[in-house]
């Protein structure tokens, strides 16, 4: 490992103690956002000292077995120990160069799903809807909670755009590599002659903002309109107009809300999401420059780059982010088995900072 990511290990060490202080200290005890902000760092912070404490017992280990090397009769246990004590170093040495790479604060929060149809008519709509069945039973499988939020459904079934919310622990950190354009390639239900069609569909992770500094919003700078809901709710959603739509007129982001019985619900939900979308804008400005250099934009909700094929005469599914990344499991895929995926991306994207880091130290 290089001196300057060691020192900068032995930093994150020193704050966890210093953490672990504050949080002892009665007065910060007494500021509960204190308290709670000190405590998911020094909870982030932890899995590092804990392996820092066992690269200190690796080393203890290889110095004692080294030690042995002079008695002939340990000689040959000696030499056992110190492979051991190497191989555990070299490992640990991989875990701590992982535990550098920045973490998102977002990833254990919850997230907007949008999934849109795109170019192939009826059966991007179809498309649409199967890649939202797709992500709701992977969410089932994580205990995740999925509520749709407003939905606008195709002619021929799926939709023409659905957005969801999904809460639960880590959910951002498991999705945010999904957003792009989604391509599937299939013989469409409605095709007489049996031919392949080439249909896509775009998806967006937005992450829901719960910490950070608020974001303000102009009332002046909103446009709202009510209509009535063509969503859940029973006969009431036909005599009332409580769906609202809110337009954010200076970037022309629209939100819409038809799931709750009254216009003061559906209005607090979109202007919830109206806030995130603008707190995700706003970070991809900044993180414009640094996201160019990456392979994976992560939390970009960049919807023009097409990140991903499903073939489904050859059960093929294929990220075009990663080399090599091909699962010939579609079927299981669709029913929500994401993990080969969702671990391969998170995978690349810490061995591309890791790469970053190095650079830079």
């Amino acid at each position: 490992m290089l001196p300057t990511l060691r020192r900068k290990l032995e930093a994150l060490a020193e704050r966890r103690d210093e953490l672990e202080r504050l949080l002892a200290d009665p007065g910060v005890a007494a500021d509960q956002d204190r308290f709670r902000a000190f405590s998911r760092e020094f909870a982030q912070l932890e899995p590092l000292a804990a392996a820092l404490a066992d690269e200190r017992r690796a080393r203890d280990d290889l110095a004692a077995a080294q030690a042995m090397q002079d008695d002939p009769e340990l000689r040959e246990l000696a030499a056992e120990e110190i492979e051991s004590a190497k191989a555990r170093l070299e490992d640990l040495d991989t875990a701590l160069m992982a535990l550098l790479v920045p973490r998102d604060a977002r990833d254990d929060g919850d997230l907007y799903l949008e999934v849109r149809a795109g170019t192939g008519g009826d059966e991007a709509a179809i498309f649409a809807g199967d890649l939202l069945r797709m992500y709701t039973r992977y969410a089932e499988r994580q205990g995740w909670r999925v509520e749709i939020e407003s939905a606008s459904p195709g002619e021929h079934g799926g939709f023409r755009e659905v957005i969801a919310r999904v809460e639960g622990r880590g959910a951002y950190a498991h999705l945010k590599f999904e957003s792009g354009t989604h391509r599937v390639q299939r013989v469409p239900e409605t095709e007489s002659q049996g031919r392949i069609h080439t249909s896509a569909a775009t998806v967006a992770i937005i992450p829901v903002e719960e910490d950070g500094p608020p974001v303000e919003i102009n009332p002046a700078d909103l446009k709202v309109d009510t209509y009535r809901s063509s969503g859940a709710g029973g006969q009431h959603v036909n005599k009332t107009e409580s769906a609202i739509r809110i337009t954010h007129v200076p970037s022309g982001i629209v939100v819409e809300s038809q799931t709750e019985r009254s216009q003061h619900a559906n209005r607090d939900k979109a202007m919830k999401r109206l806030k995130a979308m603008l707190a995700e804008a706003e970070a991809e400005k900044q993180a414009a420059a640094t996201a160019a250099t990456r392979k994976l934009q992560v939390g970009s909700g960049d919807r023009s780059q097409r990140i991903r094929t499903y073939n489904y005469p050859q059960g093929r599914i294929t990220d075009h982010r990663v080399e090599g990344l091909t699962l010939y499991d579609l079927p299981n895929v669709m029913e929500g088995a994401l993990d080969a995926l969702v671990e391969r991306l998170s995978r690349e994207h810490q061995a591309d900072e890791l790469a970053r880091l190095t650079q830079e130290a």
